[in-house]
């Protein structure tokens, strides 16, 4: 079928490009997306009437992308998942999860800007392209972690936590509590052990004075 592009295509061509694809895709995509119109002499000519108004239509957009894209391009999110210790999640990271930690981040996208072409179902960091417009794509990554902490490993060494990299961090973890615990207790002992001998000493004072 040939269709009219009324937008960029990625792979397929420019705004205003006459060019063959599947009836299909067509149908199911180019069409309902309104991104071309089948290519009959009245679509053709319609077009052509309404160029001018379209390419200025899109210079805005992609002017407005490009502003998003400084903010957007390079930004890391974290999202939290429980996995094994293979690093295969029990869950998934979709194109929704994605496009709800960077709007948390600060930067509002839609799920439909998300290219992910498979949810992600292992631990690690992936590089996500965000298409905000025809014209403007940057890339974001999904640090994919079972915590906080695993999180800030794998974005400082680029690679996943293994297990005993995690039990390490845990056992670490576990230690640095234990030091702080026996750190207050011994000088909750010193406390004590001064509060003592302040009295001791001040009750040998008094009998010191008590006259014989």
């Amino acid at each position: 079928m040939d269709v009219i592009l009324m937008e960029r295509v990625e792979k397929l061509g420019q705004m205003g490009d006459v060019v063959k694809v599947k009836p299909g895709f067509a149908r199911n995509y180019l069409l309902p997306q309104k991104k071309a119109l089948r290519a009959t002499k009245e679509n053709m000519a319609f077009f052509e009437t309404q160029r001018a108004q379209l390419e200025a239509e899109n210079l805005e957009r992609r002017s407005e992308a490009e502003s998003v894209a400084e903010k957007l391009d390079g930004i890391s999110v974290t999202l939290i998942r429980q996995a094994g210790d293979s690093g295969q999640l029990y869950g998934s990271v979709t194109a929704r999860d994605v496009a709800a930690s960077v709007t948390e981040a600060g930067v509002t996208i839609e799920r439909r800007q998300v290219v992910l072409d498979k949810v992600i179902k292992v631990l690690g960091l992936h590089p996500i392209k965000v298409r905000l417009h025809p014209e403007v794509v940057v890339t974001v990554t999904a640090n994919v972690a079972r915590s906080e902490e695993e999180a800030e490993i794998q974005a400082s060494t680029g690679h996943v936590v293994s297990p005993e990299e995690q039990r390490a961090t845990e056992d670490a973890a576990v230690e640095a509590v234990i030091a702080e615990v026996e750190a207050e207790e011994a000088a909750e002992s010193e406390e004590e052990a001064s509060q003592a001998e302040d009295t001791s000493e001040s009750a040998d004072g008094s009998e010191e004075e008590t006259p014989s």
